[in-house]
């Protein structure tokens, strides 16, 4: 009622909107302000006019019945079945090597459900893509619908075989005298590693003979006992519990990166991307909690 009141201006217009009599839409504006112990209106015999503390109110009514909304538009897509095309884009090695055996799972789920796989390390403009949701590990843009799937670590790692030839790095400086194996993005490259301390950021800069704009590639290079890298853990979940590449620095910690599934539009929140969010959400849980000891027994620091 005092959203509606607000958005006509007009208490009587408010008032026949819930098919109420001007009488009574004036007394419930006057028990919520007697509830909330302040004014929300200024009025006049012309006009009503939000007080601070009526705009600030405004705005958390807002914010309820936009989730409320929400909440039952999830409840009725999830109704409606689950079915159609989703198209979808990832970064290349959690696509490859993570992600495939989940979407599997959610296509035997529902088999009127139809996947258009795409895997790229851009991070290009949805509107741009001919994509309904997109699994990123960068920050969504203000006007996008984000589900956060979670926070991931990166580590840094390598094969062991590569540590046997060319020694462990104790600390982060040390990793100037390593092969370090590099990642390009639009033209970036991630040559400069930064650990968190107590103190403040540490920041490294590293090099190596091998960069590529395939994050897929980076992690087989790390495999391969090639070099030393820096990548999500996630990435690298199923080659810790190989025992493929082990953690290094771990007193050394690298900011997390939350992993969110993105859509350029609420209308694009569709019965499979909540059947996807849902699913990813519990995988994403499952699995940080499946290597977290294998990371916390990784390589300290010496005192």
């Amino acid at each position: 009622m005092f959203q509606q009141i607000v958005r006509t201006g007009n208490i009587s217009a408010a008032a026949r909107q819930f098919e109420l009599t001007p009488a009574a839409a004036s007394a419930a504006l006057k028990r919520l302000e007697q509830h909330l112990g302040c004014a929300l209106l200024v009025r006049s015999t012309r006009s009503l006019k939000l007080t601070p503390a009526g705009e600030q109110f405004l705005g958390h009514c807002q914010n309820a019945l936009a989730a409320l909304a929400q909440a039952e538009q999830e409840l009725q897509q999830q109704r409606s079945g689950v079915g159609g095309e989703l198209r979808l884009t990832a970064p290349s090695d959690l696509g490859r090597n993570w992600l495939l055996p989940k979407l599997d799972s959610l296509l035997a789920q529902f088999p009127q459900l139809k996947l258009r796989l795409e895997l790229a390390d851009r991070v290009a403009g949805l509107n741009r893509e001919q994509v309904d949701v997109a699994l990123r590990y960068s920050a969504p843009e203000p006007n996008q619908v984000a589900f956060l799937l979670g926070e991931v670590p990166r580590i840094v790692c390598a094969a062991p075989a590569y540590l046997a030839a060319h020694g462990t790095p104790l600390e982060p400086f040390a990793l100037q005298q390593h092969n370090c194996l590099l990642y390009v993005i639009e033209e970036r490259t991630f040559d400069r590693w930064r650990f968190q301390r107590p103190q403040g950021e540490l920041a490294v800069n590293v090099q190596g003979n091998r960069i590529s704009n395939d994050a897929d590639l980076v992690r087989r290079w790390a495999v391969a006992g090639l070099g030393i890298a820096l990548k999500s853990a996630l990435d690298m979940a199923a080659d810790l519990k190989a025992g493929l590449v082990v953690p290094l620095l771990m007193d050394y910690p690298v900011a997390r990166l939350q992993l969110h599934l993105v859509c350029a539009s609420r209308h694009q929140v569709s019965p499979a991307v909540l059947q996807l969010r849902d699913l990813l959400r519990e995988a994403v849980a499952a699995e940080l909690q499946s290597i977290a000891p294998l990371l916390a027994a990784g390589q300290a620091a010496p005192d």
